[in-house]
Order: structure tokens, then C-alpha cells, then sequence
């Protein structure tokens, strides 16, 4: 999988800086422990280059880059040291053109039209939008997403867990990247089981799993009928008889003939279900694929994890 296809996968990319080479090691186990693997470091300190190093060594998996690459004698040293990508905060012709003839992935910073068409020039579809907030948001991006339908971008700069939703939710976004999960000053004071406590929480403030309905497996048609229509009648749930199941409003699902799962099933919602399936892999969880249900463009819209969860089969549902 390339650098830009995993951005797509992770959704959210932290972004560090880093004063003492020493908290390079324990903040990338805090990051992978906290379920994001990858980290951008900038070059705004003497640090990075060491830093970018002991990231790499200590958590190999890792995808870490280099971030406010303004050179490209910073590209050599990032590489040098391990960095799988570059990152700069504006759109540079000869730093861009030097990572290309290096086999580099860049995603150089842009604010206006003006860049994007300098980014098409140079044959790049994806850019950095950066500063993000400062420079207009997630209403600026959709505006000159308009004319550049090939165009998709990585917005940094203000975004944070109470706007990143606004952001996700538009597709010409691939992901984010974000430091108010890894602050200087949790770093500086070594705090990091709060930042693994704030980077799984921004995993899941992303993915958004909520509980969409139990699926209870029933012997017969008949059976099915009589315990949606139990719940009918004890909670007012109204009953819906479909093809396979019937329903009983809209969180209780009960199969015609048994599925999967000895009991039944859990079906959880979640915003972005190819994101969330990437994570839970990441966490080493498996998905049946002979399970997965796509919508007419070939989105997917449903698939089970493999095994059982106390007798219950579980899948993710994506959110409509």
C-alpha cells in the first residue's frame, strides 16, 4: 500500500515536534498504542533528524515522515534517517520535483488556486491545505475543489477533535493532520500515557462506532414473527417482516433461519467503514470477506468480523 493510500486508511496524521530526541522513542509507542501508527515530524528543530531516526527503530510498522521540509539538503537527512515521506508547508518547485526524481511521496502546502494549478503542473494529485483554519476552512476547500475535480487534499493547521468531523466528511479529503493530541507540552513534560489516551480518543471520535441493532437468531419464520412481535407488544417496537429477518423498530433485527454467530449478531455503525476496518486490522482483528455488502458504486457498506464475540457475530454497518 502506497504512503497517500494509508493517509487515506489512517484518516488522521499527528503531527510533532519535538525539542529533545529522548521522547522520540516513547512518543511513537504512544502513538501505535494510541492506534496511530504514523507521524509527521517537522524540521522546526535540531532534533527531527535523531528524532525521525529512534522513531523508526523503535516501532518499525510505523509510518513516519518529515514535515516544514523548506530544502532539499532536509530531504537527504530525513531520508537518511528514515522518513517514508515528505511534508512542506508551501508548494516549492524544486524541492517537489527533487523528491519525485527520488521516488519520495510529498504533498507540498497550498492555499489558493494559484498553487493547485502549480501542484497539477507538477503532476501531483493530492496537496497539503495548509493553514488550514486561517486560510478558510473546509468551505474554501470545497469551493476550489470545484473546478480541480482531480484534486484531493491533507488539511493541517487548526483542526483539532471538535472540527475534524467537518472536515472528514467531505471525500476530496484524505485526512488530516493534527498536533492537539501530541502538544509540545505533553511531549516536553514526557506525558505520554495522555497522549496515548488523546490519540485513541481521536480514533474514535473519527470512526464514530455506535451500536445500530442485535441480531437474535431464531429457528423458523414463525419463531422470528413471534419474538419481534413479543417486542411489539412489551416496548411498542413496531414490527417489520423483511426477507431474511424480521425487525422489531430498529434495534432488534431477528433471523428467519440462524447466521452467523451461535446467538445472533451486533451490528456496529460506524462514519467511515473502510477506515474502521484499517484500524481494527492494525489491532490484529480479522473480517470475513465473503461477508462484505457494497453499495452500486462499490463502496463498502457492511462486512462481519471473523469469529465470535460471547456467542454474537459482529459487523460494521457504514452510517448513511
Amino acid at each position: 500500500m502506497d504512503v497517500l493510500a494509508q493517509f487515506q486508511k489512517l484518516g488522521i496524521i499527528p503531527v510533532v515536534k519535538i525539542d529533545d530526541a529522548n521522547d522520540a522513542a516513547p512518543l511513537a509507542k504512544a502513538l501505535c498504542e494510541g492506534g496511530l501508527p504514523v507521524a509527521e515530524v517537522t524540521f522546526r528543530t535540531d532534533a527531527a533528524e535523531e528524532a525521525i531516526r529512534r522513531m523508526c527503530a523503535a516501532c518499525p510498522e510505523m509510518l513516519v515522515g518529515a514535515g516544514t521540509v523548506l530544502t532539499t539538503e532536509q530531504v537527504d537527512r530525513a531520508v537518511a534517517a528514515g522518513a517514508k515521506f515528505i511534508v512542506s508547508p508551501g508548494l516549492n518547485p524544486r524541492v517537489v520535483k527533487y523528491c519525485q526524481e527520488k521516488g519520495v511521496p510529498i504533498t507540498p502546502g497550498t492555499s489558493s488556486p494559484t498553487d493547485i494549478e502549480q501542484a497539477l503542473e507538477l503532476g501531483l494529485e493530492v496537496v497539503k491545505f495548509f493553514p488550514a483554519e486561517a486560510s478558510g476552512g473546509i468551505a474554501k476547500i470545497k469551493a476550489m475543489a470545484a473546478p480541480y475535480t482531480k484534486v484531493k487534499f491533507m488539511p493541517t493547521g487548526g483542526i483539532n477533535a471538535k472540527n475534524l468531523m467537518s472536515y472528514l466528511d467531505f471525500p476530496k479529503i484524505i485526512a488530516c493532520g493534527g498536533s492537539w493530541m501530541v502538544s509540545d507540552a505533553l511531549i516536553n513534560e514526557g506525558n505520554f500515557d495522555e497522549i496515548k489516551r488523546l490519540t485513541r480518543e481521536a480514533v474514535n471520535t473519527m470512526l464514530g462506532f455506535e451500536i445500530a441493532h442485535v441480531g437474535i437468531n431464531a429457528k423458523s419464520e414463525e419463531e422470528a414473527d413471534n419474538v419481534a412481535g413479543s417486542f411489539e407488544k412489551l416496548f411498542g417496537f413496531t414490527k417489520k417482516n423483511g426477507n431474511s429477518s424480521v425487525f422489531a423498530g430498529t434495534g432488534i433485527e431477528v433471523m428467519k433461519t440462524p447466521y452467523l454467530g451461535a446467538n445472533g449478531h451486533i451490528a456496529i455503525r460506524t462514519n467511515y467503514i473502510e477506515r474502521a476496518k484499517y484500524h481494527m486490522e492494525l489491532q490484529g482483528f480479522e473480517f470475513d470477506e465473503s461477508t462484505a455488502k457494497k453499495d452500486a458504486k462499490g463502496n463498502l457498506t457492511a462486512i462481519y468480523l471473523k469469529g465470535e464475540f460471547g456467542g454474537f457475530a459482529v459487523h460494521l454497518v457504514q452510517k448513511k
